[in-house]
């Protein structure tokens, strides 16, 4: 077996070398290692300089998620850190790949660090519920300066090498080999007779700025997009320690704040997050031999928003990809669409004129479906309706090439049925993407029935290769994440006609944690398309469910949403700023009397347990049915889709935290006074009786 950690003599140089395949995480043997070497270099007179350096395709990428959960194991990461500091001989980091966390953490502990080109340094810990705990928020502000140590350590976010040099991160770039440019960096040290030069020594990033005034306004920024968020508070506190306290003082107070964090409810459900998302990627029966096909090129059915959205993501990808429209006019209106959204990011800043003009070179507009015949797959992003399918599919099964991959962006309609328009349904898959395709990371890959495991393989290296987060579910009435958002908005709007307001129930989930309240949601997403989801609904299911009516009386009055001017809320022409809808009230209480409800005021407790708690009931029936695969799917599929906050772990893991029974409890006192809609979903009834949780029934426990 390879040594993780080897310490090789050249000359006046000590070469350390780490080889803990695949992202060298710092794992105890690699702890243990560095503390080694460094302390061997120390003693060594013969020599003169360091060189880290790490092997494989990154530096040190992290902490080894392995140890995550398991009591600490000595040497603490701190403790090496502190030896590689203290060393009397200078020393220099030699980064690529990736530096994050601990890794970046490591590298500043060095006396100087260089980068190759193409490398990144983070730290991403706040993701996980923590903070840097090995000195990451007391060294980084020494160099780079408050400002942009609270931007990376807050949001996690890491940078490129370039803008590390930039921030006094990096002494310099380099191309080529990593030993030969670490070696010449330290004889050139050699030469120069550097000293060592101590991050923890170093105060120029500490001067000529108001530091007061800059923690205040990330104090601010926090508190309105991360608010309930844990470790964000405690970051900033720690780099404010920085500001404050000798750097020994400061390493103390980081270790104190980052046992809040540790001991934070928040951090379980982060670290669930992270654990889930990864797991997401894995089929449970798909062969581990399945070879995805070659995507090379791809082509989009539809110029709207959406089409156009996925579009964008495969040329982002640098992917080459038609999009048709059916007549010339349309066409242009969706190249348009295609150019203005490039033409923002540039405005912002995020993306520059010649990498807009190279992506919408890869764009081509047609309006023949003769010309989709070489594509390696193509998305339908048509009208919602089952008879437009038909069309668009009967036309793709008669022109593409065998082989070429038919895929849906229904979001709700039967994938098997789309799938039955061709003559080759095992080449027929669902990609449903979510609004703004080219900006959501969630992409749900529908598998139907005759589904090929090759496609399905395929559809998951799409998702991969457009940098989604892909979830596999099954066929059913709006799949997974729309079919509990269903139960979702359902009892939201009957909250309405028992005489909650939209800005309640809005402000009561908001306060719970997601991105936006249902109301809100539906405003922005267009109130006809939910009255065509329910239409749809309506003649399917049982008569005695009741549906709540506020939506319809909105649409029936041309009211439907943003789009309009108005619907659960007013809007100011070219402002999204929802305001009262004065003509709103009238309808509520309308809404009330014809179903014989006085109207009363609601707490916000049960405002969020009746939306909450019907995601959960309505996810327990999906796992049931083999709908998803893993409880942490689901979890996956509304943190990355539906603006469910992270730090809740997803609602099936946040039903976990609350306990199965007291979720039961409340669904059945709902079901006895509500109706069918609450019927308790047997896998609930099943793990509250025995004890568990989702989690453990996904790992067979």
């Amino acid at each position: 077996m390879t040594e993780a950690v080897r310490l090789e003599i050249r000359g006046e140089i000590a070469l350390i070398k780490v080889n803990n395949p695949p992202v060298n995480a710092l794992g105890q043997v690699v702890r243990e290692g560095l503390l080694n070497a460094f302390q061997r270099a120390e003693a060594d007179q013969q020599v003169r300089a360091v060189v880290l350096v790490c092997e494989g395709n990154t530096f040190i990428a992290g902490a080894d998620i392995k140890e995550f959960g398991k009591p600490p194991q000595a040497p603490s990461l701190p403790e090496v850190i502190e030896v590689i500091e203290g060393c009397s001989k200078p020393s220099v980091a030699v980064i690529h790949g990736t530096a994050l966390g601990g890794g970046l953490e490591v590298a500043l502990g060095c006396h100087y660090r260089i980068a190759r080109r193409d490398a990144k340094v983070g730290l991403p810990e706040v993701k996980l519920g923590l903070l840097p705990g090995a000195g990451g928020t007391q060294r980084l502000p020494r160099l780079a300066g408050v400002e942009k140590a609270l931007d990376m350590i807050v949001s996690g976010t890491p940078i490129s090498a370039a803008e590390a040099v930039e921030h006094n991160i990096v002494d310099e770039l380099f191309d080529g080999d990593l030993v030969d440019a670490g070696l010449g960096y330290a004889r050139r040290m050699v030469e120069e007779n550097r000293a060592p030069r101590r991050t923890g020594e170093q105060t120029q990033g500490l001067e000529g700025a108001d530091n007061e005034a800059l923690i205040r306004a990330k104090h601010a920024e926090v508190a309105k997009r991360m608010p309930g968020l844990f470790s964000p508070l405690r970051c900033i506190a720690a780099v404010e320690a920085a500001t404050q306290l000798p750097l020994a003082e400061g390493l103390k107070r980081e270790r104190e704040l980052f046992a809040e964090c540790l001991n934070s409810p928040q951090r379980g459900a982060l670290v669930h997050s992270f654990f889930a998302e990864r797991q997401a990627g894995k089929i449970n029966d798909l062969p581990s031999d399945t070879k995805p096909r070659s995507i090379k090129t791809a082509a989009v059915i539809g110029g709207g928003t959406m089409g156009v959205g996925i579009a964008l993501s495969f040329a982002n990808a640098g992917v080459p990809v038609k999009l048709l429209e059916i007549n010339k006019e349309a066409l242009q209106r969706g190249l348009q669409r295609a150019r203005d959204t490039y033409a923002a990011s540039v405005k912002r800043g995020s993306l520059t004129e010649d990498a807009m003009e190279q992506r919408l070179a890869l764009i081509t507009g047609v309006t023949d479906y003769g010309a989709l015949a070489d594509a390696d797959v193509v998305v339908e992003a048509v009208f919602e309706e089952m008879g437009v399918k038909q069309q668009v599919f009967e036309q793709l099964d008669a022109v593409c090439k065998p082989g070429a991959i038919l895929a849906s962006n229904t979001s709700s309609l039967d994938l098997d049925a789309i799938a039955a328009f061709t003559k080759r349904p095992e080449d027929v898959v669902g990609l449903h993407f979510f609004s703004p395709a080219n900006v959501m990371r969630l992409l749900e890959v529908v598998r139907g029935e005759k589904t090929s495991n090759e496609v399905l393989a395929t559809a998951m290296a799409i998702g991969k290769q457009l940098k989604k987060v892909s979830v596999v579910v099954g066929v059913c009435d709006g799949f997974v994440g729309n079919r509990m958002v269903f139960q979702y908005g359902r009892e939201a709007e009957f909250l309405l006609e028992e005489g909650a307001t939209p800005q309640q129930v809005d402000g009561a989930l908001r306060n719970f944690g997601m991105a936006m309240g249902p109301f809100a949601m539906r405003d922005l997403s267009g109130l006809d398309i939910g009255q065509a989801i329910r239409k749809r609904q309506r003649a399917t299911l049982p008569a005695h469910l009741d549906f709540p009516t506020v939506s319809d009386k909105l649409c029936a009055a041309g009211m439907l949403g943003q789009k309009t001017g108005a619907g659960y809320y007013r809007y100011e022409p070219g402002n999204r700023t929802p305001l009262e809808n004065p003509e709103l009230g009238p309808m509520l209480e309308a809404a009330s009397r014809e179903k014989g409800i006085e109207r009363k005021a609601l707490d916000e407790q049960y405002i969020v347990e009746r939306c909450i708690f019907a995601l959960v009931n309505e996810g327990a029936k999906i796992l049931e049915e083999g709908i998803a695969q893993r409880s942490s799917d689901i979890d996956v599929i509304y943190l990355n889709g539906y603006g469910f906050p992270a730090f809740r772990g997803g609602p099936m893991f946040y039903a976990d935290s609350v306990g199965l029974d007291t979720v039961l409890a409340r669904v059945k006192e709902l079901y006895s006074r509500c109706g069918d809609w609450w019927k308790p979903a047997p896998l609930l009834e099943k793990l509250a009786a025995e004890g568990r949780t989702f989690t453990e029934w996904q790992a067979g426990r």
